[in-house]
């Protein structure tokens, strides 16, 4: 006899059942709805993706399984389960770039897969929703995709000023870089890796990662950047000039990066950002400027913007904790060129759909906490069955979810089956009702409720709450106020 396979999971896949099914479409359909009135069009692309379309994920190996799923075609080409919805975008727009309307404005929404290690909340599959315009170098663009985003966040669940989408510019880094005299990569990649913990550290840690390096609390040192303590205090005045409007932080950002070239260009990128979003009408409360911000600068171009969570949030254990980003996106000009050698700007901001929820929930905002399941029609007899079948379909064409029990219990059964499925009601139908053309309904909603303040067994049995028979033709609207009371 052969082994049987044990059930489970491969590492880094999960399974959602209705709440958390339930929750994340609610987001996917409101931000939807949000992306079609700003004009973005919906864009499916396939799983795979050829495996060097995927650009710098793919490895220096023979095997481009590093980072990504692949695997070879019977034609000898290497695939890939796209890794996000950025890379198959800008070979959509490379393929049929004569054919689209300029610029081309779409979002998508799919799963993507990475094969990485993974870790708590850290997946090797997960939903992704991104918004992208490509074909125009406005800064304008930028802003359009940050306001929108603002309003496909409240859409989803966030009261407005939940949540700010910090803002920043790779050319004010690339300007500061100069203004301090760095231009080795690797020194820049210190800096910016330092910046990054700003959060964590604080000024004190991130100026000594600047310098000579850092020991943390187990005895490990970081090495440093090396910057000359006058440089290292010119960073820190670049990542503090994010306090205040947006217009005091260009002013501040002016006097640390003005002067040279690219930083004089970012200034203005920021200033016509600045200028768009307020006739969009989007304050500094809810889009401000953070030279702090640094995210996948070797990718971006341009602008970069990364959404935080201001709620407070509570892990599984009720503690408090900082959630910190919940989504993110910039400019990147050069993802089409590796397809025509032609530079085609392109501005995008993208979420993971599970994270919001995630987050929705650690607030106390998510939009479905539970999966409400259908009415359920208890069966009784083998011969009824037609009868339970036009009852269900009465109450479907009313709008409201219902099912025939298909099992093979008993009466105590079944009203235990509905309400593990959270069913606001069910419906006893027997011979007695159906002679007389009534229903009876059994409000689930109001049972659990009592059944909670209800000590008293016997007082339970002789109440038997929110039980009612009524005429056949009235079970839709008693459904109704069920539901409504629910």
């Amino acid at each position: 006899m052969s082994e049987r396979p044990e059930a489970r999971s491969p590492r880094g896949f999960i399974d959602r059942r209705g709440r958390d099914v339930v929750a994340e479409r609610s987001i996917l359909a409101a931000v939807s709805k949000v992306y079609e009135a700003w004009g973005f069009e919906p864009l499916e692309t396939g799983a795979f993706e050829y495996a060097d379309a995927l650009g710098k994920f793919l490895p220096d190996a023979d095997r481009p399984n590093e980072g990504v799923f692949a695997l070879q075609d019977d034609d000898d080409q290497w695939m890939a389960l796209r890794y996000d919805l950025t890379a198959p975008l800008a070979r959509f727009a490379a393929q049929n770039w004569e054919t689209l309307p300029k610029p081309f404005r779409r979002y998508a929404f799919g799963p993507v897969w990475r094969n990485e290690k993974p870790g708590p909340g850290r997946f090797r599959e997960f939903v992704q929703c991104d918004a992208d315009t490509v074909g125009s170098a406005r800064p304008e663009a930028d802003a359009e995709i940050i306001a929108m985003s603002v309003e496909g966040l409240e859409a989803a669940g966030l009261p407005a000023g939940s949540a700010v989408i910090k803002i920043n510019n790779r050319k004010l880094l690339n300007g500061l870089m100069s203004a301090i005299g760095v231009t080795s990569e690797a020194q820049k990649l210190t800096i910016l890796r330092a910046v990054d913990k700003l959060d964590r550290l604080g000024p004190d840690g991130v100026r000594l990662l600047l310098g000579e390096g850092r020991k943390d609390e187990s005895g490990d040192f970081t090495k440093g950047a090396g910057l000359n303590p006058a440089a290292a205090e010119r960073v820190l005045a670049f990542t503090a000039a994010g306090v205040g409007g947006r217009s005091e932080t260009l002013a501040k950002l002016a006097d640390v990066v003005g002067g040279s070239a690219e930083g004089d260009e970012g200034l203005n990128e920021l200033a016509a950002i600045d200028v768009a979003l307020r006739g969009l009408g989007v304050g500094t409360d809810r889009a401000a400027f953070d030279p702090s911000v640094v995210r996948g600068l070797e990718y971006y171009t341009g602008a970069v913007f990364e959404a935080e969570l201001l709620l407070s949030t509570l892990d599984e254990k009720g503690q408090p904790m900082r959630f910190g980003s919940i989504g993110g996106g910039g400019r990147y000009d050069d993802l089409v060129a590796r397809f025509t050698g032609e530079r085609t700007p392109a501005t995008g901001f993208s979420f993971g759909v599970s994270r919001l929820a995630a987050a929705l929930r650690a607030a106390g905002r998510g939009r479905a906490t539970t999966a409400r399941g259908p009415v359920v029609v208890i069966a009784f007899s083998q011969e009824r069955m037609a009868d339970y079948f036009a009852i269900a379909r009465e109450i479907r064409e009313a709008g409201i979810p219902a099912e025939v029990y298909l099992g093979s219990s008993g009466m105590k059964a079944q009203m235990k089956y509905a309400d593990r499925r959270l069913s606001p009601a069910a419906v006893i139908v027997g011979d007695d009702e159906l002679a007389a053309g009534t229903v009876t309904v059994k409000d689930l909603d109001l049972g659990r409720e009592l059944a909670s303040k209800v000590t008293d067994n016997a007082q339970w049995r002789g109440e038997r709450p929110g039980q009612q028979t009524i005429p056949r033709g009235e079970l839709a609207s008693a459904l109704r106020r069920i539901l409504d009371a629910g």
